[in-house]
């Protein structure tokens, strides 16, 4: 289609219009994923909401595709398009944190640093995910996982308001009183429903936490998992804590000889005492002495960013995601199958604990549904040469496949792939019919398509 009528409309702006012709063009386009390469007509860097309009209003009257690009993370590049215009947020940096009301407003170019940044001066956090690259708004419209969800919720769970952007260009807020089914759908529908410019949570006392990364013999593997499963729903909701799998990187911590090699990973966040971390952790050293370790008190965006390094833009990303019910002897067997198996050292497995807090909310309270599992797998299949996609899809699909059958339907949006638009009902879970009837009241067209799509009710 000819985009001429779009790039017209666009001149409105008062952000950059970055086309073919602009110097700029291939970094501008460039995402997170680097298998990801996709040509857009114009990519509008936004400063304000009127640019957001503009850009939405172009993409309709066009009949143009348009990607909302926050952090670039998606691993399936929903943050581009083909021939199409790219709406990027990344210059809508504003954030304002009120620390008498413990409450943060965060437009929607900030990533989860930023965020954590402006917090911690006043001693202050809210559940985030775990990379701090990643886009605040997208983490949080998918649910939001992080290092705080036993203790309060996922991001959902602590968003107070979002100010939209809605597929006709017009500017609403949503909120429990205001726009409620909207609000409803946003917390954990994806970016189906509009651009999200600006999002309001609740904050809560996070300063320095007691944590960090402990490496285990693979030996142990099998007896640290059946440990830790009964250890995470014992432990306070303080204590945040996720296993993994993981090769050795070159860190100062980490025995010269013994990087490159692949081991089983526990990465803890407890926001209490040093005494009372320790007392914790010490059950887990109890079954096997870590190789390596950094554990200690340090400032919560310290851990929050700590895998950052690891996983720079650009590496090839494919990953697949489940819930588990249960961390049962039969998934613990699959994971002590594929896990060792790591083909890379920036590839892993995370093993989220999503008890506690977020099994306080009932499944029909937000769009997020999977309120009745304990735990939240991901295989992230990430590397940096394209040579070894093949084998490194491989691993991810067979790892997942082996958790399948003790699994529960769907899996956490935020981790899909590209090949997993067949499991978006599921995904969605219970909730999907009344996020279909929530999309055709607020983009009965589907302007909002590049994302995990929920279709229109009919």
């Amino acid at each position: 289609m000819n985009g001429t009528p779009a790039l017209s409309i666009l001149e409105a702006a008062r952000g950059q219009v970055i086309t073919a012709d602009t110097p700029e063009y291939d970094e501008a386009r460039a995402v997170y994923n680097g298998m990801i390469d996709r040509r857009p007509l114009a990519i509008v860097r936004a400063v304000d909401v009127t640019d957001v309009r503009i850009a939405v209003n172009a993409a309709r009257e066009s009949g143009l595709p348009l990607a909302i690009r926050d952090g670039a993370h998606s691993v399936p590049g929903f943050g581009t398009v083909d021939d199409g215009i790219v709406l990027d947020l990344c210059r809508m940096k504003g954030i304002r944190i009120d620390p008498g009301k413990r409450v943060g407003r965060v437009q929607g170019g900030c990533d989860w640093g930023d965020f954590d940044h402006a917090a911690h001066g006043f001693g202050l956090a809210t559940t985030g995910g775990i990379i701090s690259t990643t886009g605040v708004a997208g983490l949080t419209l998918g649910g939001g996982i992080g290092y705080l969800s036993r203790a309060h919720g996922l991001s959902i769970d602590n968003l107070r308001s979002a100010d939209v952007v809605l597929a006709d260009g017009s500017f609403v807020t949503a909120s429990e009183t205001s726009h409620p089914d909207l609000f409803w759908a946003l917390r954990g529908g994806g970016g189906n429903f509009g651009v999200v410019t600006e999002m309001e949570f609740d904050l809560h006392p996070v300063d320095t936490i007691y944590g960090g990364p402990m490496f285990f013999e693979l030996d142990d593997a099998e007896a640290l998992l059946t440990t830790y499963r009964d250890w995470i729903a014992a432990a306070p909701r303080a204590m945040g804590a996720f296993p993994g799998f993981q090769i050795a990187p070159p860190l100062p911590f980490i025995p010269e000889d013994r990087v490159g090699e692949p081991f089983l990973l526990i990465v803890t966040c407890f926001n209490g005492s040093d005494e009372d971390a320790e007392a914790l952790l010490g059950q887990l050293r109890a079954v096997s002495t870590p190789v390596a370790e950094h554990v200690g008190r340090m400032p919560y965006p310290a851990l929050n960013s700590a895998f950052d390094g690891l996983l720079p833009a650009g590496l090839q990303h494919y990953w697949k995601a489940a819930f588990l019910p249960e961390l049962t002897d039969g998934a613990i067997a699959a994971h002590l199958t594929h896990g060792p198996r790591v083909p890379a050292m920036e590839s892993t497995m995370h093993l989220y604990s999503i008890d506690g807090a977020v099994h306080d909310v009932a499944v029909d309270a937000t769009a997020f549904a999977h309120r009745n599992v304990n735990f939240s797998p991901v295989v992230a299949g990430m590397w940096p040469d394209p040579a070894d996609n093949e084998a490194n899809i491989a691993w991810v699909r067979d790892y997942h496949a082996a958790l399948e059958p003790h699994t529960s339907d769907g899996g956490y949006i935020n981790f899909m792939a590209d090949d997993d638009q067949g499991r978006i009902r599921a995904n969605y879970g219970p909730n999907y019919d009344r996020l279909g009837q929530v999309k055709k009241t607020y983009d009965p067209g589907n302007q909002f398509r590049i994302n995990q799509n929920i279709a229109p009710a009919e």
